[in-house]
């Protein structure tokens, strides 16, 4: 079985940082390895570095991509760690609707707008869909749209058509809320229309520019950032906070903390959980 060496490690740490962001040291060799046999196989190489090799050559970036999918991990589950799911219901969801009702004198349906920055298979965007459902019965009031990104292109695929084998749909969902918002067909079950309907997924890098995606009241970047460099942290939660309202929310992994990482964001504590907002907004918590 080939193994991969200490410079070819360096090598693709590198290669794999600068396309995606994730960062793999020496300690993760074995990640490299046992991710990326199967395209040294594919490729008949006859080593790692042939392959970074022949990816660097590959005008099409067919195997770029490809290290991509290999690299990225799609670990997820319906309201994993449960806690920014009871924020987003108890907290942030009232206090946003409140201000944005105010803002647009009631004349027009209620814009909330939401981003999951790496949604993976989409647990996560329709998690924040059922919440809003619960939450807000008559979702015909809201103008409610939730954005889904994630690098990998099989990860979006699934994602967009929503739909999940009995070992997904059974992480993090009760009995209750599958026959509710599940639609079963043999052994996979599909999301329902109605909450389909208020998500859009692309497939999206996270190093590049973001701007154009828009501007958001909700984010949730969580348990992508821990994989990149401190430098590659602060670029991308720099960047988040050009596209986070003056007032909006940004929700990061259990693990992680802004600080000494963005000088644009404080933290916020509501019943033990903590959230963050731009320095400039300065809403009073209840």
């Amino acid at each position: 079985m080939m193994k991969i060496t200490p410079e070819e490690v360096i090598v693709l740490s590198k290669y794999v940082a600068d396309i995606c962001g994730i960062f793999l040291d020496q300690s993760k060799a074995y990640l490299l390895e046992s991710r990326l046999r199967g395209l040294v196989e594919k490729y008949g190489c006859s080593s790692y570095g042939q392959l970074h090799m022949k990816a660097k050559w590959d005008t099409e970036g067919t195997i770029e991509k490809e290290i991509i999918a290999e690299i990225t991990t799609n670990e997820t589950s319906f309201f994993r760690d449960t806690v920014p799911f009871e924020l987003l219901k108890q907290k942030i969801l009232g206090d946003l609707i409140d201000k944005r009702r105010s803002q647009s004198s009631g004349l027009f349906s209620t814009p909330i707008r939401i981003w999951s920055a790496a949604c993976s298979t989409g647990q996560e965007v329709y998690s924040i869909a059922i919440v809003l459902k619960e939450l807000l019965p008559d979702l015909n009031k809201f103008n409610i749209k939730i954005l889904g990104t994630d690098i990998s292109g099989r990860a979006i695929a699934q994602a967009s058509y929503g739909q999940y084998n009995r070992f997904e749909i059974e992480r993090g969902l009760s009995k209750e809320r599958i026959e509710k918002y599940f639609i079963r067909n043999g052994n996979v079950w599909k999301i329902k229309d109605e909450l389909r309907a208020l998500a859009t997924f692309k497939k999206y890098n996270l190093m590049r520019p973001i701007v154009s995606l828009g501007k958001f009241d909700i984010i949730f970047c969580r348990n992508v950032a821990i994989y990149f460099t401190p430098e590659g942290r602060a670029i991308l939660f720099d960047k988040i906070g050009d596209v986070l309202e003056a007032d909006g929310y940004l929700i990061v992994g259990a693990t992680e903390s802004l600080m000494n990482v963005c000088h644009k964001f404080e933290p916020k504590i509501y019943l033990s959980s903590v959230f963050y907002q731009l320095i400039h907004s300065r809403g009073i918590l209840t």
